[in-house]
């Protein structure tokens, strides 16, 4: 991906992400110039905190105008590797799989998932979409034949782990982990968790805050 995220630490990079997504709802309003204010309110943080992320990026901002639309659009496109098609395989056709498959927003960013395997015999050669659902049997050559960027693993924890050193044998260096375990990759092989039980245990536990502080 784009080389010069990797100087960029994760929670910039995480907030980039949101600010693109409001520059480009500013832009579909017809909005041609932004200030760091407009950007900080969408995000809830302050106009210091989005002009130090945006410092990463170069010198794009001028006083009394704020930000080009139009043009801090495009470099965050650029820095996030959204000016690029990623082809990615889907580890995993179960319920939570088959809504990451159906997600166009994913499509949308450039990220197109061009293969799907799964082990259920039931869904081995039958289609997912357009695309031919592939036993594991089969992963390390369809990963190279369809010249896999990244994989999103959507498979129960028991079996993660080894489908995913299998992954990265076989070149693959991105890896989206939706199953319930704690991945363990080599240095050089990015990981990002998504883990809906620990959203839900975040908000538990500011709820029981609440209650705590109310009694």
């Amino acid at each position: 991906m784009n080389e010069f995220t990797n100087r960029v630490p994760d929670a910039t990079v995480r907030r980039l992400s949101l600010y693109l997504r409001f520059l480009e709802d500013f832009g579909r309003s017809g909005v041609t110039n932004v200030a760091s204010a407009a950007l900080a309110e969408r995000g809830g943080t302050t106009a210091a905190q989005v002009r130090k992320d945006l410092s990463h990026l170069g010198s794009y901002g001028k006083r009394g105008l704020g930000y080009s639309v139009e043009e801090l659009t495009r470099v965050l496109r650029s820095v996030l590797g959204l000016d690029s098609v990623w082809r990615v395989a889907l580890l995993g056709a179960g319920r939570i799989g088959t809504a990451l498959f159906e997600y166009e927003p994913f499509r949308r960013r450039g990220f197109h998932i061009t293969t799907v395997i799964d082990n259920d015999p039931a869904k081995v050669g039958a289609r997912l979409g357009d695309i031919r659902i592939r036993g594991e049997g089969e992963l390390e050559r369809a990963l190279c034949e369809a010249r896999i960027d990244l994989v999103i693993v959507a498979v129960p924890a028991p079996v993660a782990q080894g489908l995913v050193d299998r992954v990265v044998e076989a070149g693959v260096r991105a890896v989206l982990n939706y199953a319930p375990v704690q991945l363990r990759l080599p240095e050089g092989v990015a990981l990002r968790n998504v883990s809906m039980l620990v959203e839900l245990e975040c908000l538990s536990h500011a709820l029981a805050r609440r209650v705590c502080h109310s009694a």
